[in-house]
C-alpha cells in the first residue's frame, strides 16, 4: 500500500469573513408583503428600490430554453436601457419579485402579465418600465394571480419600503419557496474616497433556491447589493467570473431551472470613489463580493431539499482552475457520491468514478471564468485529462486513495462523515490549479418532497 505524503485538509481562503445577516447598503429601500400568490399565506411579493433612481446593475440568467417571462423581459429591459450591455448590464431603479408562481412556459399571456407588472411598478415609482427588473419562482406553467398582485403592489411601493436591514430581510423571506430558512450574507470593507480618505462600503446578498439546482447557473435567485460606485460594464466584469466560481459550482439535484437570476446592483451611495479595474479598490471589492456569493451558494447547498449534510469538494493539483472546477463539480454532482455521503459510507470508488467521467464546463461558462473565446470554444465540454496514478483522495480529513487504495479505518471515516459538512479533498498531482464545488447528500426526503411538489 502507498503511504500518504501529507494530509489533505481544506485549503486556505483569502476571502474576508462574512456576517450571516441581511444588511441593506446605503442608497436602497426594500420591503415585502403578502399578495396571496403562495397557498401558505407567507410573504410572496417584494420590491428593492434604488433611492436616487439609477444604480449600476449586472446580471446573469439561466440558459434554459424555457426561460421564464421575468428572465426574458428583464434581459430585454437591460438591452433597451444600455444596448452595449447585450442584456448583461445597464442601469436600473427597481427589482420586483414574485414567489409562488414562476411565470414560465406561459406563452404570450405570461409575457403580457409580466409587462403589466413592469408598467405598474414603473407608474408607482414614476420611472420608465424599462428601468425595472424582475424575478419569479414557483410552479412552472400557472399564470400569475394578477388581481391579487396588482392589489398588493401599490400599497407596498407607497408604504412598505424602508431603508433598513429589516426591509432587506423581508425580501429574503418573501423569495423563499421550499427553502427551510432564508439565505443572507454581508461583508463590510473600506474603499478610498475622491480625496483618498477611507469610506466604509457594504456588500450584502440574499438568495433562495434549494431544489432544481445544477450548474449552469444553479437554480436560484439572488440579489447582491453594494453602495460602492462601479460602472455597469465594470460591475459585469467583476460579477461574471465570480458566478463561474460559486453558483456555477453549485448542484443539488442535476436540474437547471427556468428562472435562475443573479442581480448585482451598485447604488454608489457610499461616497467612495468610482472603482476602476486593476486598482487596489477593485481587488478589495471583488474579494468582498466573492465572499458574499460563496457564502450564499454554500447556504443553498446546505439547505438542499431533504439534505442533512453540506458536501464540499476541493481540488488542488489540477492543470489549471478550469480543470480543478470540473473535477470538483463532477464529485458533488454524482448521485452515487451524494447517496454515500447520506449513508456515511466512505466509498471512495464512487469519487474516483466521478473524477474519471469529469467534463469541463461549457464554452460560455469557461469564457465567463476568464478563458479567451478561442480557448473556451476549444475546451468547452471536453473530458478532464487525469492520470489515476497521480490522484489522491481524502474524505472528512482522512486519506483513502493515493494512486492505489490505502489502508484506513472505515469506522473512523464513517464517524467523521457524520457532520454538518463533509469535505472531499482531491489532489490531481499535475499542476497548480485549484477549485471547489458545493452540493449536499441525497436523501429519501428529497424524493418525497419532489414526488408531491404539485399535489
Amino acid at each position: 500500500m502507498t503511504t500518504p505524503v501529507e494530509s489533505l485538509g481544506a485549503f486556505p481562503s483569502d476571502l474576508p469573513e462574512v456576517e450571516r445577516l441581511a444588511r441593506l447598503p446605503r442608497g436602497f429601500r426594500a420591503g415585502a408583503t403578502t399578495a396571496g400568490v403562495k397557498k401558505s399565506g407567507r410573504p410572496d411579493l417584494s420590491v428593492v428600490l434604488v433611492e436616487d433612481g439609477a444604480g449600476s446593475v449586472a446580471a446573469t440568467f439561466t440558459p434554459n430554453r424555457f426561460a421564464s417571462a421575468p428572465v426574458l423581459l428583464s434581459r430585454a429591459h437591460l438591452a433597451m436601457v444600455d444596448p452595449g450591455g447585450a442584456g448583461r448590464y445597464a442601469t436600473t431603479a427597481a427589482l420586483l419579485s414574485v414567489s409562488g408562481c414562476a411565470n414560465a412556459a406561459t406563452g404570450d399571456a405570461g409575457m403580457a402579465d409580466q409587462r403589466r407588472l413592469a408598467d405598474m411598478l414603473g407608474a408607482a415609482l414614476g420611472i420608465p418600465p424599462t428601468h425595472t427588473l424582475a424575478v419569479a419562482t414557483g410552479m412552472i406553467g400557472p399564470r400569475y394571480p394578477m388581481d391579487r398582485i396588482e392589489a398588493a403592489l401599490g400599497p407596498l411601493v407607497a408604504n412598505g419600503l424602508t431603508a433598513t436591514d429589516d426591509g432587506f430581510a423581508a425580501v429574503a423571506e418573501a423569495l423563499r419557496t421550499t427553502d427551510s430558512r432564508p439565505k443572507w450574507a454581508a461583508c463590510r470593507t473600506e474603499l478610498p474616497g475622491p480625496g483618498g480618505s477611507a469610506h466604509p462600503v457594504t456588500v450584502s446578498g440574499i438568495a433562495k433556491g434549494v431544489g432544481m439546482i445544477h450548474p449552469r447557473m444553479a437554480t436560484m435567485l439572488s440579489y447582491v447589493l453594494t453602495d460602492a460606485d462601479v460602472s455597469p460594464g465594470d460591475l459585469s466584469r467583476m460579477l461574471r467570473p465570480i458566478v463561474a466560481r460559486t453558483w456555477d459550482q453549485l448542484s443539488v439535484d442535476g436540474d437547471t431551472s427556468t428562472s435562475d437570476t443573479v442581480y448585482l446592483v451598485a447604488s454608489g451611495a457610499s461616497g467612495a470613489a468610482r472603482v476602476a479595474p486593476g486598482s487596489a479598490a477593485w481587488t478589495t471589492l471583488a474579494l468582498s463580493l466573492e465572499a458574499v456569493c460563496r457564502s450564499l451558494a454554500r447556504q443553498q447547498a446546505a439547505d438542499g431539499e431533504g439534505a442533512t449534510s453540506l458536501l464540499t469538494c476541493q481540488v488542488t493539483g489540477a492543470a489549471d482552475e478550469a480543470d480543478a472546477r470540473a473535477a470538483a463539480r463532477a464529485v458533488v454532482c454524482s448521485s452515487l457520491v451524494k447517496a454515500a455521503v447520506h449513508g456515511r459510507d466512505p466509498n471512495w470508488g464512487r469519487i474516483a468514478d466521478a473524477l474519471g467521467n469529469a467534463q469541463l464546463a461549457d464554452a460560455a461558462v469557461l469564457e465567463m471564468a476568464g478563458l479567451s473565446p478561442d480557448d473556451a470554444a476549444r475546451r468547452g465540454g471536453s473530458r478532464l485529462d487525469l492520470d489515476p496514478a497521480s490522484v489522491r483522495i481524502a474524505i472528512a480529513g482522512i486519506e483513502v486513495f493515493a494512486g492505489t487504495p490505502l489502508d484506513f479505518d472505515t469506522g473512523a471515516v464513517s464517524a467523521a462523515m457524520a457532520a454538518d459538512e463533509v469535505l472531499v479533498r482531491v489532489d490531481l498531482g499535475v499542476g497548480d490549479g485549484v477549485g471547489e464545488a458545493f452540493g449536499c447528500d441525497l436523501t429519501e426526503e428529497y424524493v418525497r418532497e419532489n414526488s408531491e411538489y404539485s399535489t
